[in-house]
C-alpha cells in the first residue's frame, strides 16, 4: 500500500504532472493509479479488466457450438470442417470527471498540516473508485436526472436486456432463487460450474443469512457454519464471502441496488437482483490516459483539483449470465 500512497502523493504534486500543475500521468503511474482504484472495489479484482489505448476497442470472443463431433465412416471424407465461431464485442468508454477543492485556511489550520492535501487526495481517489463501480453495475442511460449513472449502460441493464432473466415475483432471497438461476444457465456451460459465482446486494444477502438462523435446528446446520466462519474482505470495502449455494460461492456486492421498485402486480418496497455468471465474463475497460490537474485560484484562495478518466463496460457472452429479478428486500 505504501507504493500506492506514494503515487497519490505524486498525483497532487505539480512537478510530477507537468507544466501548469496538470497533465497526463506517465504510463507506469496510470497503471498503478488504476490498480489502487480497483483495489478499493469489490468487483475490480474479479472481473476482466481491459486497459485500453483508445476510446473504443473491439474484444474478440471465440466459441464453438454445443456439438462438433459426428460419426466417422471409414475411408469416407464428407468434406465437412467445423469452423471456430468468432464474435466481436465493442467496448466503448465515456469521459468522466471528478472535481474537488481545498481552501488555504483548511491546509493551514488543520492538525495534519501539509499532509491533509495528500490525505484528501487518497480519500477522493477511493470515492472515485466507488463511483466507478456504482456506474459499472447500475449505469442506465434512461436515468436522465442522475449525472453519473446516465453515462452509459451498466452490467445490470445489459444482463436484463440480453441475458437469461427469471422473475422471483416478490419472494425474498432463498434457495429457490439460487436453484432457478442455476437451472437457467445453459447446460453446455455447467461443465464449468466451478468457475461460476453469484453476486448479490447487501440487504438481500443479509436477509438470506438471517433467514438461516430461523431454522429450528440452526446450530447444527451448514448455515450456522457459514454465518460463524464466513468472512469479509480484509482489504478494501467490506463484502461477505465464504457462503455457497449448491456448491457455487456467492459474493456480497454493496453497490448492487436493493431499493428497486418491483415490476410485478402489487409490488411494494425495495427489490434487488441475484446474478449468476463467470466473473471474467464481465468486462471493465479503462483508458490508461488519466489526467489529474491541480490549480491555485488566487481570488478564491483555494486549490482546485480535476481528474479525468475514460471507462466503459460490456458483457463478453450474454448467454453466460442469469439474472433473478424482483427479489424482495425485507423492510
Amino acid at each position: 500500500m505504501s507504493d500506492n500512497n506514494e503515487l497519490l502523493e505524486k498525483v497532487v504534486a505539480t512537478s510530477d504532472l507537468g507544466a501548469a500543475g496538470g497533465g497526463l500521468l506517465r504510463a507506469d503511474q496510470a497503471n498503478r493509479f488504476i490498480d489502487y482504484m480497483w483495489d478499493q472495489t469489490v468487483l475490480g479484482g474479479q472481473v476482466r479488466t481491459i486497459r485500453m489505448r483508445a476510446n473504443e476497442q473491439e474484444v474478440t470472443r471465440m466459441g464453438v457450438g454445443e456439438r462438433i463431433m459426428r460419426l466417422a465412416t471409414e475411408a469416407v471424407d464428407d468434406g465437412i470442417n467445423v469452423g471456430v465461431q468468432f464474435a466481436k464485442i465493442s467496448l466503448t468508454t465515456k469521459k468522466l470527471r471528478l472535481d474537488w477543492e481545498l481552501t488555504s485556511e483548511s491546509l493551514e489550520d488543520n492538525l495534519e498540516g501539509d499532509a491533509l492535501e495528500d490525505h484528501i487526495a487518497r480519500l477522493m481517489s477511493a470515492q472515485a473508485a466507488n463511483d466507478l463501480e456504482d456506474l459499472a453495475i447500475n449505469g442506465d442511460v434512461t436515468r436522465t436526472t442522475d449525472p453519473l449513472l446516465k453515462s452509459f449502460t451498466g452490467w445490470r441493464e445489459r444482463a436484463v436486456a440480453e441475458g437469461h432473466v427469471i422473475d422471483h415475483e416478490g419472494d425474498p432471497l432463498n434457495r429457490a432463487a439460487f436453484n432457478a438461476a442455476i437451472r437457467a444457465m445453459p447446460r453446455r456451460l455447467m461443465q464449468r460450474r466451478n468457475g461460476m459465482k453469484f453476486f448479490v446486494g447487501s440487504n438481500l444477502i443479509q436477509d438470506y443469512l438471517f433467514s438461516i438462523t430461523e431454522d429450528p435446528n440452526y446450530a447444527a446446520t451448514i448455515g450456522a457454519q457459514i454465518i460463524t466462519n464466513g468472512g469479509v474482505r480484509a482489504e478494501g470495502p467490506v463484502g461477505f464471502q465464504g457462503g455457497f449455494a449448491f456448491g457455487i460461492p456467492y459474493q456480497e456486492v454493496p453497490f448492487m441496488d436493493t431499493d428497486q421498485p418491483g415490476t410485478y402486480t402489487g409490488a411494494t418496497g425495495g427489490h434487488g437482483d441475484l446474478i449468476l455468471t463467470f466473473p471474467q465474463n464481465l468486462l471493465w475497460g479503462v483508458k490508461r490516459e488519466i489526467q489529474v490537474f491541480r490549480e491555485f485560484k488566487p481570488k478564491k484562495d483555494t486549490i482546485e483539483y480535476t481528474m479525468y478518466c475514460r471507462v466503459g463496460v460490456a458483457i463478453e457472452n450474454v448467454d453466460a449470465i442469469v439474472v433473478v429479478t424482483n427479489i424482495k428486500s425485507e423492510s
